[in-house]
């Protein structure tokens, strides 16, 4: 049986990182991999284009190459959502057509930056948005730390009605207020995913739908199995892993994202540990202490990548 969006779209969506190859171009090996790996360890759906993946730092034509890579890569085993949005409207709506045209699960479409819109400006770009694409289901990204704008639970529920096809909403807001109102204005059966890491747990446990968390990057098990837990109702469980996962999310972030998770990749052995400018690879002594929190979850650091990563990141 075909299952709607609302049942697909549920769990752990990594937000993968966006490799970049010797020549600072998107390297699609590298993401074959990720996805492989991704799903062999048991994350429920994959994400690119997000905070995570550096959009701002990739050209459209770049942007459109990742849609199509990974949705080849994935190739039908798992739920796919493509970060689409920008702060410009024609941008968005041609990226969010090429989402549709590749079949991707849902758009995940950002708040506007930079722009600071009013609550009717929001409004009026997520519908003209989402009117574009009927067929294709729309999560709203919002994350006020980047965009200095909020999208208001009011908003979103006058959108929801309009517009049946925006399924759900992205909170990496640290007022967890907000996630409660959104569920109670919106609808409980709205999808309501984490993109605070230290707050999927407590957005679990008041009926969120799932997280988008960098830290899947890392360890897409354990941040699957916070998912995973909950929905078969083993709270003290999901509740003694979202502490055991508190002090590597709060290390992932020491620096601007996605810098530290690219860093501990490299670490891992699984990317070149690369970002774009204006983001610089994070300091060396972050890079140690980042290194010494990965040894001391278990994570395999192969002694051939330990150096590379470190000449890398410098690059």
């Amino acid at each position: 049986m075909n299952q709607t969006p609302q049942e697909r779209l549920r769990g752990s969506i990594v937000p993968l990182v966006t490799p970049f190859d010797d020549a600072n171009q998107i390297d699609v090996a590298a993401i074959e991999r990720l996805v492989d790996w991704q799903l062999a360890a048991g994350t429920h759906g994959i994400s690119v284009g997000g905070t995570t993946g550096e959009p701002s730092a990739l050209t459209a034509a770049e942007r459109e190459q990742l849609f199509r890579v990974t949705m080849a890569a994935v190739a039908g085993r798992a739920p796919v959502v493509l970060g689409s949005g920008s702060n410009n409207i024609e941008e968005t709506l041609a990226l969010t057509a090429v989402a549709a045209q590749l079949g991707a699960d849902a758009a995940l479409v950002i708040v506007p930056y930079y722009n600071k819109p009013s609550q009717e400006g929001l409004f009026q770009h997520f519908r003209t948005v989402a009117s574009s694409v009927p067929n294709l289901a729309i999560i709203v990204y919002n994350i006020p730390g980047r965009t200095a704008a909020n999208m208001e639970p009011a908003t979103l529920k006058r959108l929801r009605a309009l517009c049946p096809n925006v399924i759900g909403v992205k909170e990496a807001n640290r007022d967890f207020e907000q996630v409660s109102a959104v569920l109670a204005t919106v609808g409980r059966d709205f999808l309501v995913y984490s993109g605070i890491e230290a707050l999927c747990y407590p957005m679990l446990a008041v009926g969120g739908a799932g997280h988008i968390s960098a830290t899947a990057n890392i360890l897409p098990g354990p941040v699957a199995d916070l998912y995973n837990l909950v929905a078969e109702n083993h709270y003290a469980e999901a509740r003694d892993l979202h502490f055991r996962l508190l002090e590597l999310n709060q290390a992932l972030f020491w620096e601007t994202n996605p810098a530290p998770v690219k860093a501990a990749m490299g670490m891992m052995g699984l990317i070149r540990p690369a970002v774009r400018l204006p983001l610089v690879s994070i300091s060396e002594a972050h890079r140690a202490g980042l290194e010494k929190i990965l040894r001391a979850y278990g994570i395999p650091i192969p002694d051939a990548v330990t150096d590379l990563a470190s000449r890398e990141g410098e690059s």
